[in-house]
């Protein structure tokens, strides 16, 4: 027996490996430039030549989504044949990648739909870049969240994929509006999403820090729900039940662990109006550190 068979490591799975990540190579090179055609740029000349950090910042922000995406997809067990496998990765590579573009469309038209998304990136603007990144992150983790609940490779896994994504989709919207309504209130009436415009990163950092807690504890919903193939309204049901559930936990929880770490700071003085970065940085790893503990303890 050798070293590798010891640990079950065997020349079939090896291959089926090299398979998975030759594939994940090919689309991961591929989403790099699906964000140039998306918005009719060359990106070389957007990453090397123009220096357009915004570009970068959204551009990393998709490679990593599909990075966790491909995560998802990839089970490190043998498949019945290496064409079965070949496939399978394909099939969820492709059909993530279509979703992290989809999600990023509706992001742009629905929950960020003061301004141009694109103009904004091109122009620069490294705020509406961090939140795009986020929002392309949080989806990717919502993706692999469902991967992981379905079974098998048929029409019922994809629509029970695409059911979850409609629904976290929704709840990104409505965090989005949540976050812009507590942003006027302490604004006299501003828009959050014309500050971002303006270019104020730390609001940004904080609001994608949000997105990407929220994302985090939707994974919750999936050591809940039992995967029934053909039951389709029940399981959007149960996914937009529970996404509520923990949308309302997880901000209490925030909200509560924000006023003890940060005691005595005034967080709408700091991060909305004197642009505190710092503040801001810490609010979005309080806010990922809450998702990540709820998570754990559901799971």
């Amino acid at each position: 027996m050798t070293f590798l068979q010891q640990y079950g490591i065997t020349e079939p799975l090896l291959i089926i490996l090299a398979i998975d990540l030759t594939i994940a190579v090919i689309l991961l090179a591929l989403m790099r430039y699906l964000q140039g055609w998306s918005i009719k740029v060359n990106s070389t000349q957007e990453l090397a030549v123009r220096d357009n950090f915004a570009f970068g910042i959204s551009t990393a922000g998709a490679v990593a989504a599909l990075g966790i995406v491909l995560t998802g997809a990839i089970t490190g067990e043998a498949a019945i044949s290496y064409t079965t496998e070949a496939i399978g990765m394909s099939a969820y590579g492709f059909f993530g990648l279509v979703l992290i573009k989809l999600g990023r469309y509706l992001h742009d038209k629905i929950a960020l739909n003061e301004f141009n998304k694109s103009d904004e990136i091109l122009k620069g603007n490294v705020s509406v870049a961090i939140v795009d990144a986020a929002a392309a992150i949080a989806t990717a983790i919502i993706i692999r969240a469902v991967l992981m609940w379905v079974e098998d490779i048929t029409i019922d896994t994809f629509i029970a994929i695409f059911s979850a994504f409609l629904v976290s989709q929704l709840i990104l919207v409505i965090l989005t509006r949540l976050r812009e309504s507590r942003y006027a209130k302490r604004n006299q009436d501003a828009s959050m999403q014309q500050a971002l415009k303006q270019g104020q990163t730390a609001l940004a950092i904080r609001h994608s820090g949000y997105m990407i807690a929220m994302a985090l504890s939707f994974n919750a919903a999936s050591h809940f729900i039992l995967y029934i193939p053909t039951a389709y309204v029940s399981n959007l049901i149960g996914w937009l039940i529970f996404s509520f559930v923990m949308l309302v936990l997880m901000s209490l929880v925030i909200a509560l662990v924000k006023k003890l770490v940060l005691a005595g700071i005034n967080l709408a003085e700091e991060v909305e109006k004197q642009h505190n970065i710092g503040i801001a940085a810490v609010e979005m790893a309080i806010s990922i550190a809450v998702a990540l503990i709820l998570t754990a303890l559901m799971a």
